[in-house]
């Protein structure tokens, strides 16, 4: 497939190549060379019989004779031409000498036909070769007429904004009613104006990735059935400077024709990141157009009936211009959905899609916190493709499982051999981190232990929080994630006598954990300070350094800090598991056995200390059955 593209590439200079060689090479071969002679000069040749032939040919319009020949002397592409006025006694004297000398003479009666002939051998090769130059070129550029446009606006136009509503946007609904004013005024501005309200010029969306941003937009659109033009910012970003800022004049003068509209602008980062902060100072392409969005946006004209609508995940680095009043007016946050709002999105993507009866939709959006909406669409269609995969006619709970699992870690790498040895470290260290959830009050519930390798992990515990709530989280909750994270080296160094490197992941999210609460939430005996905070270099990148206002004695003291609160949870998992050694081997023993245990075996483990056969959980559902038909 590669070699078939290289060769579509190639072929069309090849081609070209070809045609300038065949066109320079014919273009030579018909080339002579030629010697101009005097009238005397010719009679003088013709007395020393020197001459081989000689061509005459009438100029009526010139009044002359056009003649040429060869001489003896002369190579194969070499020739004479001698030009003289109209008369018989010069073609008389040339017959006269031939006749004695006995060289041919050939009369051309018919003078058109030589300047024709001269035409297409020296001008039609030409034209050709500029033609062929231009299809070429056309071909190569993929047909695209507007390529020297550079311009022009790039923004696309949909007239009735597209098929997307309201209806189509699960959740949301704050958002909604944020921006649901814009549709109101491109509706009826007359209402607005009788109270002298100005609406916003420009919304700003501002979000993780895949929570609904661009969807959002589009359903405004939609709803206020009017113009909708939609851009990228990178479309924006040219190699010459100037030609993004013309295209940002060129798209607001095509959007004042067709105002009231709208015009959504995607991934404003790519162009409206802060000035200023590059090693080419203020002079560079991107701030250029900027600079032209800001002014078009609130300058000196008036941009009366246009909203702007962008997007971005990074608002940190935009400029300050750009979000002040005037300008983008509104920030709308569009965060990850929480569990009504999850469940609302799965039943839009389920639409279309095939369940048996033990998938519960409601049970599926508890066990899914942090996913955003693009994360559930693509879990649902793991689960459809899975399905599918196994020749099955509607979609089970064990396709969606096992989607999860792919989504959050992966493909499970069931081909791969694993020696007892490495399954039974595996397992102690799986066992001990579910022990610490199950057993310590502050800590995650536990969901899923699995020894089966996915990514670059051995195995995993999946542990959610046991409600779901705003982000801040208790000092005990921090103490308990640190725990429950150091709980897989703990198991390992008391039931398997020995360590391994299979911890270290869980070391980095456990010190970093540790490091924020004395640097950033003053949870430590150094008290309520913060002692570090990050500083996000536009230029440099993300989290490239952090701000330390503290002297390297104080230094010293977080680092002792830091070890203080780690070492603590360190002793608190050894205490938890060492008085839950019984859960932790019935646990690891399940899982070597088992390779997965869900949430349902491992309450029953708890509670029993077995697992009950697949019959008698059949007989059990059977007669719960029979006795609610009853």
């Amino acid at each position: 497939m590669k070699k078939n593209n290289v060769t579509k590439q190639t072929m069309p200079y090849l081609i070209l190549i070809l045609v300038i060689i065949g066109t320079l090479t014919f273009y030579n071969i018909g080339q002579t060379k030629v010697n101009k002679l005097t009238y005397d000069e010719l009679i003088t040749e013709l007395s020393k019989d020197t001459v081989k032939n000689i061509e005459v040919t009438p100029k009526a319009n010139a009044g002359v004779y056009y003649i040429t020949g060869k001489l003896e002397d002369y190579s194969k592409n070499e020739e004479f031409r001698v030009n003289v006025p109209l008369s018989e006694t010069v073609i008389e004297k040339i017959l006269s000498y031939a006749d004695n000398n006995e060289f041919e003479v050939k009369t051309n009666t018919n003078p058109e036909n030589s300047s024709l002939v001269t035409i297409l051998v020296n001008v039609v090769p030409f034209i050709l070769l500029i033609a062929a130059t231009f299809y070429l070129f056309s071909k190569i550029s993929g047909g695209n007429k507007n390529s020297m446009d550079f311009g022009k606006s790039r923004a696309k136009l949909s007239e009735d904004g597209g098929r997307v509503r309201f209806t189509d946007v699960a959740g949301l609904n704050e958002e909604k009613e944020e921006v649901a004013e814009l549709i109101d005024f491109l509706k009826n501005p007359k209402k607005f104006q009788k109270l002298g309200a100005r609406i916003p010029k420009g919304v700003l969306l501002v979000g993780p990735p895949g929570t609904g941003k661009t969807l959002l937009a589009k359903a405004v659109a939609g709803e206020a059935n009017v113009p909708f033009y939609y851009i990228s910012g990178s479309d924006f970003v040219e190699l010459f400077v100037g030609i993004g800022a013309s295209r940002v004049r060129d798209m607001f003068k095509q959007a004042k024709q067709s105002a009231p509209c709208l015009i959504f602008i995607d991934e404003i980062d790519a162009v409206g990141r802060q000035r200023g902060t590059g090693l080419g100072g203020g002079h560079d392409e991107r701030e250029q157009t900027l600079n032209q969005l800001l002014t078009e946006m609130d300058g000196f004209g008036a941009n009366e009936g246009i909203i702007i609508i962008a997007a971005t995940n990074r608002p940190d680095v935009l400029d300050p211009a750009l979000l002040r009043p005037g300008r983008f007016d509104r920030q709308v946050t569009v965060s990850l959905p929480d569990q009504k709002e999850r469940e609302a999105i799965l039943k839009v993507h389920a639409k279309d899609k095939t369940f048996d009866e033990t998938v519960n939709l409601e049970n599926l959006s508890k066990r899914t916190p942090g996913f955003s909406g693009a994360d559930l669409e693509n879990l649902l269609n793991e689960s459809a493709l899975l399905a599918v995969r196994r020749n099955k006619t509607k979609i089970s709970m064990e396709e969606i499982d096992e989607a999860t699992d792919r989504v959050l870690m992966g493909p499970a790498k069931t081909s791969r051999k694993i020696t007892d040895k490495e399954k039974k470290l595996v397992s102690l260290h799986e066992a001990g981190h579910a022990v610490i959830g199950l057993k310590l009050e502050d800590a995650n519930e536990v969901h899923k232990i699995t020894i089966i390798p996915r990514g670059m992990a051995g195995g995993y515990t999946m542990m959610l929080p046991k409600e779901e709530k705003i982000a801040i989280a208790t000092k005990s909750e921090l103490i308990a994630n640190i725990t429950g994270l150091l709980g897989g080296r703990v198991s390992e160094e008391l039931f398997f006598g020995e360590i391994s490197t299979g911890a270290s992941d869980d070391f980095s999210r456990a010190t970093k954990i540790a490091r924020s609460m004395v640097t950033e939430y003053g949870m430590s005996d150094l008290g309520p300070v913060q002692l570090e905070h990050k500083e996000e270099g536009v230029f440099l990148g993300r989290d490239y350094n952090k701000s330390k206002n503290f002297s390297d004695a104080v230094a010293l003291e977080i680092d002792q800090e830091v070890r203080k609160i780690v070492n603590e949870c360190y002793k608190k998992a050894t205490k938890i598991l060492k008085e839950n050694k019984d859960l932790v081997k019935l646990l690891s023993d399940t899982l070597i056995e088992k390779e997965t245990i869900t949430k349902e075996e491992i309450d029953e483990l708890v509670a029993t200390g077995k697992l009950s056969s697949k019959e008698t959980v059949k007989k059990e559902k059977n007669e719960e059955t029979k006795k609610e038909d009853k």
